[in-house]
């Protein structure tokens, strides 16, 4: 059931993309923003306790659900694995975001450009080169795959017993760790602890997979020795596997509000341009057929013994 289930789940979601603002998001956001506002002292402990209230809860409903129509029908409980996946999927409206900034720097409207870079970042672009958009672009795309996709559908899988808890965990898991970076004092302690312990196997599988589909060598290098000095570890593990695999270069400064933002450089080789953002997206494709293929060899495996 669970491979079918992410295979419908995938394909809707490619046929008919969420697009933003996404409502349930948004009325989750609105939760946590509340909860940070009851329970934030600047303590861990607090941090904890939010987290449990914005994550146990609904991962109980969404189980109970599953349970409740998988004992009515089978294919109820399927239909509830599709349904829930899909709305915790969201790859494909980034991966047009980022095929929009590509067409953009091709027809050389910069300023467009750089204006839908700093929506889908959260950041200001406005001092932006070309390209410091292509090598953010290509940054925040394989970050995307990663928390919108490749986590999502692993956890899907490894508690499919549970029915779509997986997929939850992982969602609210990372949205919690981002919304939660900069809460006063060490109250977003917790949620990034939380992100870092399930995200760690799914972002190594995810770089895995980069190597995978594009230069193999060239990925594990680039993991193995630059991973580690990104600011955000699994991120950079993503990141530098990606880079290496398809023989760019990433990270290094940026201007931003007057300022100079050092960071490290990550990958091999040339310094990307416009056609590699659509390439960075192409790979990712086809790293999810990768994953897909790998799990219905082991349904037929499953089914021949």
């Amino acid at each position: 059931m669970a491979f079918f289930s992410a295979l419908a789940a995938v394909a809707l979601e490619h046929v008919r993309p969420l697009r933003q603002p996404l409502p349930h998001y948004r009325r989750y956001n609105l939760f946590i923003q509340w909860l940070e506002r009851k329970f934030n002292a600047g303590e861990f402990s607090h941090g904890a306790i939010a987290w449990a209230i914005a994550v146990g809860p609904l991962l109980a409903g969404v189980w109970l659900v599953f349970s409740l129509l998988a004992g009515i029908s089978p294919l109820l409980g399927w239909a509830w694995n599709v349904v829930v996946l899909y709305v915790t999927l969201g790859f494909k409206y980034f991966s047009d975001d980022a095929e929009r900034i590509a067409r953009l720097l091709g027809t050389g409207e910069l300023d467009a450009a750089r204006a839908q870079i700093g929506t889908w970042r959260g950041g200001d672009a406005s001092e932006f080169s070309a390209d410091d958009i292509v090598r953010v672009t290509i940054e925040q795309v394989f970050a995307a795959s990663q928390r919108q996709m490749f986590g999502v559908l692993f956890w899907f899988v490894l508690l499919a017993p549970l029915g779509p808890v997986g997929a939850v965990l992982f969602r609210t898991a990372s949205i919690l760790a981002r919304r939660w970076t900069d809460a006063r004092g060490s109250f977003g302690g917790f949620a990034q602890r939380a992100f870092h312990v399930v995200n760690w196997l799914p972002a190594r599988l995810t770089a895995l997979t980069y190597a995978i589909a594009g230069n193999f060598e060239d990925a594990t290098f680039c993991w193995r020795t630059q991973a580690a000095g990104w600011p955000e570890t699994e991120d950079g593990v993503v990141l530098a596997a990606g880079a290496g695999a398809m023989g760019v270069r990433l990270g290094q400064s940026l201007n931003v509000a007057h300022e100079t933002v050092w960071r490290p450089e990550l990958g091999v080789g040339q310094a990307p341009d416009a056609e590699c953002i659509e390439s960075a997206v192409s790979m990712i494709w086809r790293g999810l057929v990768i994953w897909l293929v790998a799990g219905l060899l082991i349904v037929i495996a499953g089914w021949m013994g």
